[in-house]
């Protein structure tokens, strides 16, 4: 199959396994969930009535005080005490086979041609690292919201797209499938093309 190319005549061959695999929702959602649970901390800690500094000793004798038996001065009903069923640090990142991975990158791939969301172009600088020139730029080719995708991405467009929230600039060994989820188009320049190519086929 071809992709056209964005400006100027021609278009880049690709093929039909990378860029028109079947869309596969519950492959897709089973990465993206795994994907974002990887990147939890999973740092949460509370103390338990054992963590808790101090209350070794008996607070007061068993019996013949009037008040309630009390063990320690750290119980959880206690101000200061231990929590109940406290948090502990735990590992939240899921495992999903390099095959899985790779299938879930071409089905978005294969789904963004398919709704015209996805463009190619022989490459993508800007002449100054300036915000005001990427914007034009992309205004000129109807974007706003982008995905912009290179081999080696461009330090001027780099340094002119930071500052912007709807424009991203990734490098194609990088990519991953919630950041090609997260905006309207995707941009990929010729060399990334290839690249993703012998990645995913």
């Amino acid at each position: 199959m071809e992709l056209p190319l964005r400006e100027g005549a021609g278009a880049v061959q690709v093929s039909e396994r990378t860029f028109g695999a079947e869309f596969k929702e519950p492959l897709i959602h089973q990465v993206v969930v795994a994907y974002l649970a990887g990147g939890r901390a999973g740092s949460k800690a509370q103390k338990d009535r054992a963590a808790v500094r101090g209350g070794g000793a008996k607070p007061w004798r068993q019996k013949g005080t009037g008040r309630a038996r009390a063990g320690s001065i750290r119980s959880p009903l206690w101000r200061g005490g231990g929590r109940s069923f406290a948090s502990a640090p735990r590992d939240h990142s899921q495992k999903v086979n390099r095959k899985m991975y790779r299938g879930a990158l071409r089905a978005i791939l294969s789904e963004l041609v398919r709704q015209e969301r996805l463009c190619v172009m022989e490459r993508f600088d800007l002449a100054q690292p300036k915000t005001k020139l990427l914007l034009d730029e992309l205004g000129s080719l109807g974007f706003a919201d982008v995905l912009i995708v290179s081999n080696e991405p461009s330090e001027n467009v780099r340094l002119a797209a930071r500052n912007l929230a709807a424009v991203d600039v990734w490098e194609t060994n990088r990519l991953n499938p919630v950041v090609l989820l997260r905006h309207e188009k995707v941009l990929l320049t010729v060399d990334a093309v290839h690249r993703l190519e012998e990645w995913l086929g």
